[in-house]
Protein backbone atom coordinates (compact mmCIF):
# COMPACT_ATOMS: atom_id res chain seq x y z
CA UNK A 1 0.00 0.00 0.00
CA UNK A 2 1.13 3.61 -0.99
CA UNK A 3 0.95 6.55 1.28
CA UNK A 4 2.43 8.78 -0.64
CA UNK A 5 0.81 12.23 -0.38
CA UNK A 6 3.48 14.58 -2.46
CA UNK A 7 2.86 12.99 -5.92
CA UNK A 8 1.29 15.47 -8.11
CA UNK A 9 -2.44 15.46 -8.89
CA UNK A 10 -5.14 17.22 -10.87
CA UNK A 11 -5.95 20.82 -10.59
CA UNK A 12 -8.91 21.49 -7.76
CA UNK A 13 -11.59 23.02 -9.36
CA UNK A 14 -15.79 23.47 -8.23
CA UNK A 15 -17.83 20.64 -9.52
CA UNK A 16 -19.78 23.14 -12.68
CA UNK A 17 -15.92 23.25 -13.85
CA UNK A 18 -15.12 19.75 -13.52
CA UNK A 19 -17.98 18.89 -15.29
CA UNK A 20 -17.44 21.24 -18.05
CA UNK A 21 -13.98 19.35 -19.03
CA UNK A 22 -15.18 15.83 -18.35
CA UNK A 23 -18.10 16.43 -20.93
CA UNK A 24 -15.65 17.33 -23.05
CA UNK A 25 -13.70 14.29 -22.49
CA UNK A 26 -16.80 12.15 -23.24
CA UNK A 27 -17.11 12.63 -26.81
CA UNK A 28 -13.62 11.93 -27.83
CA UNK A 29 -15.00 8.60 -25.11
CA UNK A 30 -18.02 8.13 -27.01
CA UNK A 31 -16.06 8.18 -30.51
CA UNK A 32 -13.77 5.78 -29.54
CA UNK A 33 -16.31 3.29 -28.22
CA UNK A 34 -18.17 3.57 -31.81
CA UNK A 35 -14.66 3.32 -33.39
CA UNK A 36 -14.03 0.28 -31.43
CA UNK A 37 -17.49 -0.92 -32.93
CA UNK A 38 -16.69 -0.38 -36.07
CA UNK A 39 -13.42 -2.37 -35.85
CA UNK A 40 -15.22 -5.67 -34.02
CA UNK A 41 -17.76 -5.28 -37.37
CA UNK A 42 -15.00 -5.52 -39.59
CA UNK A 43 -13.13 -8.03 -37.47
CA UNK A 44 -16.52 -10.16 -38.12
CA UNK A 45 -15.95 -10.13 -42.01
CA UNK A 46 -12.48 -11.17 -41.67
CA UNK A 47 -12.18 -14.52 -43.81
CA UNK A 48 -11.05 -17.71 -42.39
CA UNK A 49 -8.27 -20.21 -42.81
CA UNK A 50 -9.18 -24.18 -42.17
CA UNK A 51 -7.05 -25.81 -39.33
CA UNK A 52 -6.54 -29.61 -39.02
CA UNK A 53 -9.07 -30.28 -36.86
CA UNK A 54 -7.52 -33.56 -35.96
CA UNK A 55 -4.12 -31.97 -34.63
CA UNK A 56 -3.64 -33.45 -31.33
CA UNK A 57 -3.60 -31.85 -27.77
CA UNK A 58 -3.09 -33.12 -24.53
CA UNK A 59 -5.96 -32.82 -21.93
CA UNK A 60 -6.79 -34.36 -18.56
CA UNK A 61 -7.61 -37.42 -19.87
CA UNK A 62 -4.87 -37.75 -22.20
CA UNK A 63 -4.71 -37.06 -26.09
CA UNK A 64 -7.67 -35.14 -27.47
CA UNK A 65 -7.83 -33.46 -30.92
CA UNK A 66 -8.35 -29.64 -31.33
CA UNK A 67 -12.40 -30.53 -32.70
CA UNK A 68 -12.77 -32.48 -28.87
CA UNK A 69 -11.69 -28.79 -27.20
CA UNK A 70 -14.79 -26.98 -28.34
CA UNK A 71 -16.68 -29.31 -26.01
CA UNK A 72 -19.43 -29.14 -28.51
CA UNK A 73 -20.11 -25.53 -28.61
CA UNK A 74 -19.21 -23.95 -32.38
CA UNK A 75 -16.64 -21.42 -31.31
CA UNK A 76 -14.00 -21.46 -29.46
CA UNK A 77 -11.38 -18.81 -27.95
CA UNK A 78 -7.46 -20.42 -27.05
CA UNK A 79 -5.05 -18.48 -25.18
CA UNK A 80 -1.46 -19.65 -26.34
CA UNK A 81 -0.18 -19.76 -22.91
CA UNK A 82 4.24 -19.03 -23.00
CA UNK A 83 5.61 -21.86 -20.86
CA UNK A 84 9.42 -22.05 -19.34
CA UNK A 85 9.51 -26.02 -18.95
CA UNK A 86 11.75 -26.79 -15.99
CA UNK A 87 11.91 -23.80 -14.24
CA UNK A 88 10.16 -23.37 -10.87
CA UNK A 89 6.65 -21.30 -10.70
CA UNK A 90 8.49 -18.15 -9.28
CA UNK A 91 9.76 -17.99 -13.06
CA UNK A 92 7.05 -18.70 -15.73
CA UNK A 93 5.75 -15.66 -17.52
CA UNK A 94 4.24 -12.82 -15.70
CA UNK A 95 2.51 -11.41 -18.78
CA UNK A 96 0.47 -14.75 -19.30
CA UNK A 97 -0.20 -14.87 -15.74
CA UNK A 98 -1.48 -11.39 -15.52
CA UNK A 99 -3.80 -11.82 -18.74
CA UNK A 100 -5.43 -15.82 -18.51
CA UNK A 101 -5.94 -15.18 -14.46
CA UNK A 102 -8.11 -12.63 -15.15
CA UNK A 103 -10.96 -14.63 -17.35
CA UNK A 104 -12.57 -16.55 -14.68
CA UNK A 105 -16.59 -16.51 -15.50
CA UNK A 106 -16.84 -18.57 -18.70
CA UNK A 107 -20.75 -18.88 -18.05
CA UNK A 108 -21.48 -15.94 -20.43
CA UNK A 109 -19.03 -17.34 -23.30
CA UNK A 110 -21.23 -20.53 -22.83
CA UNK A 111 -24.62 -18.77 -23.16
CA UNK A 112 -23.13 -17.66 -26.78
CA UNK A 113 -21.93 -21.11 -27.85
CA UNK A 114 -18.18 -20.41 -27.13
CA UNK A 115 -15.81 -21.77 -25.41
CA UNK A 116 -12.47 -20.77 -23.75
CA UNK A 117 -9.47 -22.90 -23.66
CA UNK A 118 -5.98 -22.78 -22.30
CA UNK A 119 -3.55 -23.97 -25.07
CA UNK A 120 -0.22 -24.29 -22.66
CA UNK A 121 2.90 -24.24 -25.47
CA UNK A 122 4.71 -26.68 -22.38
CA UNK A 123 3.82 -30.16 -21.65
CA UNK A 124 0.68 -30.86 -19.81
CA UNK A 125 1.66 -32.48 -15.84
CA UNK A 126 3.89 -29.78 -15.41
CA UNK A 127 2.06 -26.53 -16.60
CA UNK A 128 -1.16 -28.26 -14.97
CA UNK A 129 0.08 -28.23 -11.32
CA UNK A 130 0.58 -24.29 -12.37
CA UNK A 131 -3.34 -24.08 -12.87
CA UNK A 132 -3.91 -25.86 -10.21
CA UNK A 133 -1.54 -23.53 -7.94
CA UNK A 134 -3.24 -20.48 -9.33
CA UNK A 135 -6.92 -22.16 -8.65
CA UNK A 136 -7.86 -21.44 -12.37
CA UNK A 137 -10.68 -23.65 -13.28
CA UNK A 138 -10.78 -22.80 -16.83
CA UNK A 139 -10.27 -26.11 -19.41
CA UNK A 140 -5.93 -26.34 -19.88
CA UNK A 141 -4.49 -28.19 -22.82
CA UNK A 142 -0.57 -28.59 -23.96
CA UNK A 143 -0.35 -28.10 -27.04
CA UNK A 144 3.31 -28.54 -27.27
CA UNK A 145 3.49 -30.91 -29.80
CA UNK A 146 0.94 -29.35 -32.42
CA UNK A 147 2.46 -25.68 -32.26
CA UNK A 148 4.14 -25.26 -35.57
CA UNK A 149 0.10 -26.14 -37.11
CA UNK A 150 -1.60 -24.10 -34.79
CA UNK A 151 0.68 -21.22 -33.72
CA UNK A 152 2.56 -21.24 -37.04
CA UNK A 153 5.48 -19.33 -36.22
CA UNK A 154 3.37 -16.33 -34.20
CA UNK A 155 3.78 -15.27 -30.85
CA UNK A 156 5.30 -15.62 -28.04
CA UNK A 157 2.07 -15.72 -26.72
CA UNK A 158 -1.19 -15.73 -28.84
CA UNK A 159 -5.53 -14.86 -28.60
CA UNK A 160 -7.22 -16.87 -31.19
CA UNK A 161 -10.64 -17.74 -32.45
CA UNK A 162 -11.81 -20.85 -33.97
CA UNK A 163 -15.52 -21.72 -36.04
CA UNK A 164 -16.44 -25.44 -36.22
CA UNK A 165 -18.49 -26.33 -39.29
CA UNK A 166 -19.75 -29.89 -38.23
CA UNK A 167 -15.87 -31.84 -38.51
CA UNK A 168 -14.13 -28.89 -39.87
CA UNK A 169 -11.80 -26.12 -37.69
CA UNK A 170 -11.23 -22.95 -38.84
CA UNK A 171 -9.08 -20.01 -37.33
CA UNK A 172 -11.09 -16.62 -37.88
CA UNK A 173 -9.02 -14.08 -35.83
CA UNK A 174 -6.08 -13.84 -34.01
CA UNK A 175 -3.79 -11.27 -32.03
CA UNK A 176 -0.69 -11.24 -29.83
CA UNK A 177 0.95 -8.00 -27.90
CA UNK A 178 -1.31 -5.85 -26.47
CA UNK A 179 -3.97 -7.33 -28.48
CA UNK A 180 -4.41 -9.47 -25.51
CA UNK A 181 -5.33 -6.67 -23.19
CA UNK A 182 -9.10 -7.66 -24.10
CA UNK A 183 -8.54 -10.20 -21.50
CA UNK A 184 -7.56 -8.63 -18.61
CA UNK A 185 -9.85 -6.03 -16.88
CA UNK A 186 -7.42 -4.28 -14.47
CA UNK A 187 -5.86 -2.40 -17.05
CA UNK A 188 -9.44 -1.20 -17.99
CA UNK A 189 -9.91 0.14 -14.48
CA UNK A 190 -6.62 2.01 -13.75
CA UNK A 191 -7.01 3.34 -16.90
CA UNK A 192 -9.84 5.14 -15.17
CA UNK A 193 -7.77 6.73 -12.66
CA UNK A 194 -5.66 9.39 -11.74
CA UNK A 195 -2.39 7.83 -11.86
CA UNK A 196 -3.43 5.37 -14.72
CA UNK A 197 -0.84 2.00 -15.05
CA UNK A 198 1.86 3.74 -13.75
CA UNK A 199 3.82 2.23 -16.58
CA UNK A 200 7.24 4.45 -17.93
CA UNK A 201 5.39 4.65 -20.97
CA UNK A 202 2.49 6.09 -20.36
CA UNK A 203 1.51 9.73 -21.21
CA UNK A 204 1.16 11.10 -17.46
CA UNK A 205 1.71 14.55 -16.01
CA UNK A 206 5.47 15.29 -14.63
CA UNK A 207 5.26 13.78 -10.83
CA UNK A 208 2.85 11.09 -11.16
CA UNK A 209 3.87 7.66 -9.84
CA UNK A 210 5.74 5.21 -11.45
CA UNK A 211 6.43 1.46 -11.37
CA UNK A 212 9.92 0.21 -10.41
CA UNK A 213 9.39 -3.18 -10.52
CA UNK A 214 9.06 -4.89 -13.73
CA UNK A 215 5.99 -5.93 -15.34
CA UNK A 216 3.42 -7.57 -13.40
CA UNK A 217 6.34 -9.31 -10.86
CA UNK A 218 6.63 -8.15 -7.61
CA UNK A 219 9.13 -9.02 -5.57
CA UNK A 220 10.95 -11.58 -8.06
CA UNK A 221 7.41 -13.68 -8.79
CA UNK A 222 4.52 -12.82 -10.77
CA UNK A 223 2.46 -10.91 -8.71
CA UNK A 224 -0.63 -12.92 -8.36
CA UNK A 225 1.22 -15.28 -6.98
CA UNK A 226 1.95 -13.90 -3.30
CA UNK A 227 -1.61 -14.68 -2.49
CA UNK A 228 -1.63 -18.35 -3.54
CA UNK A 229 1.18 -18.57 -1.60
CA UNK A 230 0.02 -17.17 1.48
CA UNK A 231 -3.04 -19.20 1.89
CA UNK A 232 -0.52 -22.35 1.80
CA UNK A 233 -0.49 -23.45 -2.15
CA UNK A 234 2.04 -25.28 -2.94
CA UNK A 235 3.74 -24.18 -6.48
CA UNK A 236 5.83 -27.16 -6.67
CA UNK A 237 5.61 -28.26 -10.24
CA UNK A 238 7.99 -30.91 -9.87
CA UNK A 239 5.99 -33.35 -7.56
CA UNK A 240 2.36 -35.34 -8.22
CA UNK A 241 -0.80 -33.46 -8.34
Amino acid sequence: MHTDTTASAPKIIDRAGYQVELDALRIREKAHTREGDAIAAARRRLPMVEVDAAVELIGPNGPVTLLETFEGRRQLIAYFQMWHTGRPAAEQCEGCTFFNGQVRELSYLHARDVTYATFCQGPYEESVRYRDFMGWDVPWYSAEESLGVLMAGRGPFMLACYLRQGERVFETYWTTGRGVEVMDQTYGLLDRTVYGRQEPWEDSPAGRPRITDAYARTNGRPTAQWSRLEAGHSDDLAGGR
